[in-house]
């Protein structure tokens, strides 16, 4: 044992090592995932466009659209889908949130049920189920995280996640359009700061990853690569074809 008010250092050694990455990725996932999607997406058709023959104007109108119609896809599909799924949640809690009025013991059985399963001596279960039923917001915060998986405080914005998602395509998108809009009339340029995006994007992903950062940027590079390389082929192909 320690002495009094001095901190055993084999504890403080554990507490220290013993921390985690977070496995979600929190915003920084989601974000640079829409980067890199509306990075391949424009740069993708932006190079189908260009292996038709088209002219420059042709290829920036394109990437321009792609840019707008790709982000207003991905926020109203986020919007929707995260509506949605709230909307599901909160039919649950009010549920529950019933549940918890009509049958209280119920509940308090339910829950001491439950931490009995995981191994709590029983009358220690059903003291903390008894406990945390005294107060019925907390309750219902504890029944929807035991039984549903959810925060009732924390449940995802569906505004929030729209305008994020936007954002996040639209940045990626904008890479490959941006050396036409400052002068550049060859394909090249746009297509290696479009790489340049998807190798930095790679490589802040190896943040949330067990992966090294220049694997993860290699790797979506070269998934960018064929990308453009695939759809620049099938442009020439069907441009040669309707001429």
């Amino acid at each position: 044992m320690s002495p009094a008010g001095v901190t055993d250092p084999t504890h403080v050694a554990h507490r220290d090592n013993h921390t985690h990455r977070d496995v979600n990725g929190g915003w920084l996932r989601p974000a640079v995932f829409g980067a890199m999607d509306g990075l391949v997406s424009n740069l993708g058709l932006m190079t189908g466009v260009a292996g038709s023959s088209a002219s420059s104007q042709t290829i920036v109108i394109a990437g321009l659209a792609g840019l707008a119609a790709g982000a207003f896809s991905m926020a109203a599909g986020e919007y929707t889908s995260v509506a949605s799924q709230r909307e599901l949640v909160q039919a649950e809690l009010e549920i529950e949130r019933r549940e918890l009025r009509r049958s209280p013991g119920e509940e308090v059985e339910e829950l001491a049920a439950l931490y009995e399963s995981r191994g709590v001596d029983p009358r220690l279960a059903r003291q903390v189920s008894e406990q945390l039923h005294r107060d019925p917001e907390q309750a219902l915060e504890i029944h929807a995280r035991e039984e549903l998986g959810v925060d009732p405080a924390e449940l995802p914005s569906p505004t929030v996640a729209a305008v994020s998602s936007f954002l996040s395509f639209a940045l990626g998108a904008v890479l490959p359009v941006l050396p036409y809009l400052f002068g550049a009339t060859a394909l090249w340029p746009a297509v290696l700061l479009a790489l340049l995006g998807l190798f930095v994007c790679g490589a802040v992903v190896a943040r949330v990853t067990a992966r090294s950062w220049w694997f993860s940027g290699t790797r979506q590079l070269l998934l960018g690569a064929a990308a453009a390389a695939v759809t620049y082929g099938l442009g020439a192909l069907f441009g040669v074809a309707v001429g």
